[in-house]
């Protein structure tokens, strides 16, 4: 998950290569043809397991639909509100998405140390789009208040899409689907539906030969390889866990533009960056077991899983690692 989170914050980064290149034209190149190539490769899993596919197909269409519809919202977003706001709405937002649809999908609970992560994760990336916001004062290409809105309005609409189409993904492989047949199906669908979109918009990716290639990088790297990594992790954590690990996202996408854009990122940025990093720390520590202190050299048993969580917890041995 952290793997993949840092492969998507250089998105940002890369489409500052292509400043011809539109938002809706960005993200059907990503995410459709990222999508059409792990269908491409999971072909031969997703033939095998078409019947429990078709089983849930409702599933495999609500993320496929979440899936054509977030990088459209999310460049969007950005677009209108500019990469700070648009990064943190679209992102930020998600994990609160991840954790309501989980309640009333799944029931599930919300644990402590989650909502301590979430809470610090989101901190730190309102302190990164402050500082970030701040850092470039008297802009005068600054976005209309209407802009603004609706930029805002947009990046809730990925937040909801991501926390989805994450959502989707876990459902399907917990249910017994291969992550590559998972990730596969949903993210193939999903590119079919941005086809027409790309068709529509996708002319100056061809204008030039940077732009070109920055089309190719957004498909090959941070989509499919990332969305690959994102599917393995997701065999592994809840979406609502995942989607607060990628926290990391935004702190990644601040820290490369300083490094490779030259932009400048004051104390409270990297404040900011910090309490993501806290964030991290929180969830991917190792959970303190129960009971009793453990004696030194005294091994402890892992606690019992269900059938789901079994589940769960068993990659898919052709994209394990």
């Amino acid at each position: 998950m952290l793997a993949a989170s840092v492969l998507w914050g250089t998105t940002g980064t890369a489409a500052t290569f292509a400043p011809a290149v539109g938002p809706l034209a960005i993200g059907a190149v990503a995410m459709g043809l990222g999508g059409l190539l792990q269908a491409l490769v999971a072909a031969p899993r997703i033939v095998r397991q078409a019947a429990g596919l078709r089983a849930r197909r409702v599933t495999v269409l609500l993320g496929s639909i979440a899936v054509a519809a977030y990088p459209l919202a999310f460049y969007s977003s950005m677009r209108l509100a500019g990469v700070a706001v648009g990064t943190v709405v679209s992102i930020g937002m998600a994990p609160p998405a991840s954790a309501v649809i989980e309640r009333v999908m799944d029931r599930h609970r919300l644990t402590g140390r989650w909502k301590l992560g979430a809470a610090l994760g989101l901190l730190g990336t309102l302190m990164l789009c402050a500082a970030q916001a701040t850092g470039a004062p008297g802009d005068p290409e600054r976005a209309s208040m209407g802009a603004t809105a609706l930029g805002v309005a947009l990046g809730l609409v990925a937040a909801t899409t991501y926390a989805l189409y994450s959502w989707a993904a876990h459902r399907l492989i917990t249910g017994g689907i291969t992550s590559r047949a998972a990730m596969g199906t949903v993210f193939g669908l999903g590119g079919l539906l941005l086809v027409p979109v790309l068709l529509a918009t996708g002319a100056p990716l061809l204008d030039s030969g940077s732009a070109m290639a920055v089309g190719a990088y957004m498909a090959l790297v941070p989509m499919f390889a990332g969305y690959v990594l994102f599917g393995w992790g997701l065999a592994h954590v809840p979406a609502s866990t995942a989607t607060t690990l990628s926290l990391l996202e935004p702190a990644v996408a601040a820290v490369l533009a300083v490094l490779v854009i030259g932009e400048r990122l004051p104390a409270a940025g990297w404040g900011g960056v910090a309490l993501v990093l806290a964030c991290l720390a929180v969830l991917t520590a190792p959970a303190a077991v129960p009971g009793r202190r453990r004696q030194r050299g005294e091994s402890v048993p892992p606690p019992e899983r269900t059938s789901a969580e079994h589940t769960a917890a068993r990659p898919d041995p052709e994209w394990a690692p």
